[in-house]
Parts: structure tokens; sequence; C-alpha cells
């Protein structure tokens, strides 16, 4: 076990972890299973209310057993998916009528039950039983990839296998329950997807994406390529005659090429104040009183095969390089034509004037 990441994740959970949820802490399996189908391609947010009507109607697993269908759906209404509403039926009969209304006690047996996979398996043993079973969700691919550095990508079975030992090897085997919670949590508010929260982050010294500059870069998803579109702002860092570029890893598009620091959004974001104090202080611990900001590009398109590209470039001019890229690498103009760039990225540094 990785004690280290481990310890302060705990520690980070019991001084700062301060995210209310009706389940939080439930050993009650009923309840526990209740609330992970309910959060299957739910949001925290909507889901909470539908849990506590279904535990408010149906407190045991036989109470919903027990219950019309059509009762159930018209309770589900609105979370859509239902497919997950009909395994919940078929589930709680079948544990009623064939388990004698008992729920597994072990990651095996509840791995057969109808619509419940790895993830809920684990989440369900770990929280009810305290089993050492490591949950993996997206909020999990998300810490790890960024703590350690992994460019695999997610989606490939070499990456699954690569996360799932890791998750293993990082598991509090005495602790399960509260450090999958935790664990979530912090992926969920801490190390988020789009502007994570690495100023004040427990991990920040012994993160790999932060101390390398790519939090904006993992974790990496084959699936990519099937964005219909994709939103990239590069924040363009200069101190005096010198630029701050990066070189694109493996599994994505433009491997092997230079860019400059990428900040990949879900949608194109107003660039004003709030969104860069969220990018240069929160991610890169970045003063803003000692830059200057230049007013964003246009946005440039470039259409691949499968994605349309919207890119815009914020050029900002640093008094000194920050600690966050001490050792980043920086390259004066004249030798800034030498690296080879996208495409879309070769057309802004010539409409600026920055190849010679």
């Amino acid at each position: 076990m990785n004690t280290f990441f481990c310890d302060l994740l705990l520690k980070w959970d019991k001084k700062s972890n301060h995210r209310p949820m009706p389940w939080k802490g439930e050993q009650d399996p009923y309840k526990i299973w209740l609330s992970e189908i309910i959060l299957q391609q739910t949001r925290v947010e909507q889901g909470w209310a539908y849990y506590e009507r279904f535990v408010k109607q149906y407190p045991t697993v036989q109470k919903l057993a027990n219950a019309k269908d059509n009762d159930v759906f018209k309770l589900w209404e609105g979370l859509g998916y239902y497919n997950r509403c009909r395994n919940l039926l078929f589930t709680a009969r079948h544990i009623v009528n064939d388990l004698q209304g008992i729920f597994p006690t072990d990651y095996d047996g509840l791995l057969l039950l109808k619509g419940v996979g790895p993830y809920t398996a684990a989440a369900i043993a770990s929280f009810a039983y305290n089993l050492p079973h490591a949950v993996i969700d997206g909020n999990v691919f998300r810490v790890f990839a960024r703590y350690y550095g992994i460019h695999t990508p997610t989606d490939t079975k070499e990456g699954l296998a690569i996360f799932n030992k890791i998750a293993f090897e990082n598991l509090s085997k005495n602790k399960a329950g509260i450090y999958n919670q935790a664990l979530m949590d912090f992926g969920a508010t801490v190390c988020k997807p789009m502007s994570p929260l690495c100023s004040d982050c427990v991990m920040q010294k012994t993160c790999s994406a932060f101390n390398q500059n790519k939090v904006g870069q993992l974790p990496v998803k084959l699936k990519v390529i099937q964005k219909k579109k994709r939103y990239l702002d590069y924040f363009c860092f200069a101190v005096g005659n010198k630029w701050l570029i990066q070189k694109r890893d493996i599994g994505d598009i433009w491997a092997g090429l230079f860019q400059f620091y990428l900040v990949e959004q879900e949608k194109l974001v107003p660039a004003n104040a709030i969104y860069f104090k969220e990018v240069l202080v929160n991610q890169l611990l970045i003063d803003t009183n000692a830059i200057k900001v230049q007013i964003p590009s246009k946005v440039y398109q470039q259409q691949l095969t499968h994605q349309l590209l919207l890119v815009r470039f914020i050029k900002i001019e640093l008094n000194a390089i920050p600690k966050a890229f001490a050792k980043g690498k920086w390259v004066t103009l004249n030798t800034l034509k030498k690296y080879a760039f996208p495409k879309t990225i070769n057309s802004f540094l010539a409409e600026e004037g920055l190849l010679g």
C-alpha cells in the first residue's frame, strides 16, 4: 500500500472534506445499493432528492420488492435511463424471494446482482462491510492519472489494468469504506475535471501532473476522438524573450508535437478575471498581480476527421519564471520556429509575426 498517498488523503478527509450527502457513512447495504443505482449516469445534485424520496417511500428492500411497478417508475420519473429502474425492481425481488431478504455480504455475491457492476459491487462491499475493494470511477481515474502522471488511456485494456493495480495498492485495507468515499470526494471537489484547486491541494508537492504542468492534459481517453467539438485554450507564457512550450504525449491528437500550456474546456468559457484566476491562481499558483494578460486571440478552427477544434490563444507576460514552470522548457523567439507545432498553433504564430 502507498501509505504516503493514503495518509495524505485520509488527513484531508478528516480535516477538510465537508461534502454532505445523505448516504455518506451509511452502512445499510440496501440504502447504499439504492444510492449507487440512482447515481449511475446521474449527477449527485440531481440524484440526492430522488434518493431521499425512495428511502422515505421504500425504507427497506422488502417494501421496494412489494411495490407496484408503476408506482416505482412514477417515483423514478425524470431520472432517465429507465433500465436502471427495471433492474432495481428485479434485484429487490430477487433478494427478497431468493435470498431471504439478505444482501450478499461479499464482492462476488454482490457482482451477481442484476444491474451491479464492478464499481457498484466494490462500493457496497467497502461501505457496508468495510471489505478491501477499491472503487474506480471517473474521479478515481482522474486523481491517479494526475498524481502518478499516467498517460495510458483510461478506456483501454492496458489502462484499466494499470489503474486497477494502482487503486488496490493505494487502498487503505483497514478503512476501505472511508478511504473510497474520501477518494471520490477528493476528485469531485479538489481534483476536478475543470478548474482543479491545485493551490490548496494536499497532494501538490508529490503530484506528477502539477509538477510537470500537465494537470489540464490528464487523464487521457481514446474515445476523445469521438467528440464533435473540443475547446482548447492555450496560455502562451512569456518571460522577456523566452516562451514556455511543452511536448504533447501519446494517446491523443498531435502526439510528439509541441504546444503552449493547454487548458481544455467543455465549452467556450468567457475569458474574464474569474477564469484567469481559476487557471493562473488555483491551478498554477501564479500571482496575477505580477503578470500582464493580453486580450485572447480570435477563435481558430481546425477540422479533423472526427472532431472540430476551436482554439484560443491567451498571451501572458510574466516578470519572472514562476515556481510552477521552473523545470519547464523555455525557448527564445529565435529558436521557436525550430520546433514542430500543430497547424493551428503555426497559424497563430505566423499571424503574430513570431516565426521570423
